[in-house]
């Protein structure tokens, strides 16, 4: 600071800008420690987002995504990306699934349904009652048919779970691999001005906080082990995965498939339907239960059901379809992501846990 004398001394002016100069540099180097210190991407933020090349056919340029995410300083090799997303999304079932249980497909499917129920009930009506007066008979039908196209989306939209088996789970096995490099992915979709708004997304995601959190939630609930277990029976008993396997593979095979350093889905899960002449009597059919074992220990129970919900949990992150916590329950400073009202482990406990 300058003060107002009419002379000073050399020393003590040198001496100040010494001062200034050393104070400069320390907020130099303090700038340059917040820098390092903070990383480039946060947890929640969108990395990448890619659409699909045909709404009719859907399906992601996976070498663009794969050259995109270099860009960005991803260095992600084939087999923990392409590979595995090509087996998980690039099938003709999981194609036609896309198709028909896209949001797009129920914004055309609402007003068809309608016009079919309109038509079938003025027919049916028109037989059985005489009216004079044909905007009446009109105005009823269309009553009718609107109450009951809504009825008919409301239980479709009821059906839809959070998680979904034939998509979110066939992503677990694509999840466990891109974790390790800081990526979580999945798909969404929504309609935005008439059209299908499909895209494959990958979200930053530093998965130590979560995991270090939600085991220690679980350690704390060890006292009441049986509790626990029942609610996640409860909320997980109907993600079974039913697949195929040879008849050949020996059991200790099976068993050694069975350790808990395996991934969540085997190669078999996310294998491609085969063509009908390679199904033969050796195939027989096992179950994968996503339920955690409640003889693992809890962190690589937090680690199955992070894994487990992480394409669920990322498509609603992506589509602002998070609901905030409860303020009694899950406190916001424990929130590990600022770009949404819920992380991924206050999201397992909300839906899981509680």
């Amino acid at each position: 600071m300058l003060h107002n004398t009419p002379c000073r001394s050399e020393d003590v002016v040198t001496s100040e800008m010494m001062e200034e100069k050393n104070g400069d540099d320390h907020a130099m180097e303090e700038d340059e420690e917040d820098v390092q210190n903070n990383p480039k991407w946060s947890n929640g933020q969108c990395v990448l987002a890619v659409p699909t090349s045909s709404t009719l056919n859907p399906s992601f340029d996976l070498s663009l995504c794969r050259s995109k995410l270099e860009d960005d300083g991803f260095e992600i090799p084939v087999r923990d990306m392409e590979i595995p997303l090509n087996t998980a999304l690039n099938a003709s079932p999981v194609r036609r699934y896309l198709v028909f249980h896209s949001a797009l497909f129920h914004f055309i499917f609402a007003p068809i349904l309608y016009l079919v129920i309109w038509c079938a009930v003025f027919s049916t009506l028109h037989i059985f009652i005489t009216v004079s007066d044909y905007w009446v008979l009109c105005l009823s039908v269309s009553l009718v048919a609107i109450f009951i196209t809504t009825a008919v989306i409301f239980i479709l939209h009821l059906s839809n779970k959070d998680i979904n088996m034939n998509l979110d789970v066939r992503l677990i096995q694509v999840n466990e691999r891109m974790v390790k490099h800081k990526l979580l992915v999945a798909v969404a979709d929504w309609v935005q001005n008439c059209k299908g708004n499909m895209k494959l997304y990958f979200v930053y995601w530093d998965l130590s906080c979560c995991l270090r959190e939600l085991t220690e939630t679980l350690e704390e609930h060890n006292f009441v082990t049986n509790d626990t277990q029942k609610k996640l029976k409860k909320r997980m008993s109907h993600l079974v995965l039913v697949t195929e396997v040879n008849d050949e593979v020996s059991g200790s095979d099976i068993e050694q498939d069975l350790d808990e350093q395996r991934p969540l889905l085997g190669d078999e899960a996310m294998s491609c339907s085969t063509s009908s002449s390679q199904r033969e009597d050796t195939k027989v059919t096992t179950s994968y239960s996503l339920l955690p074992d409640v003889s693992l220990p809890a962190q690589a129970k937090a680690y199955q059901l992070l894994m487990t919900y992480s394409a669920a949990y990322v498509k609603l992150l992506v589509s602002e379809r998070l609901s905030g916590p409860s303020h009694h329950r899950l406190r916001p400073r424990r929130n590990h992501c600022s770009t949404a009202p819920l992380c991924l482990c206050q999201y397992i406990k909300k839906k899981i846990l509680q």
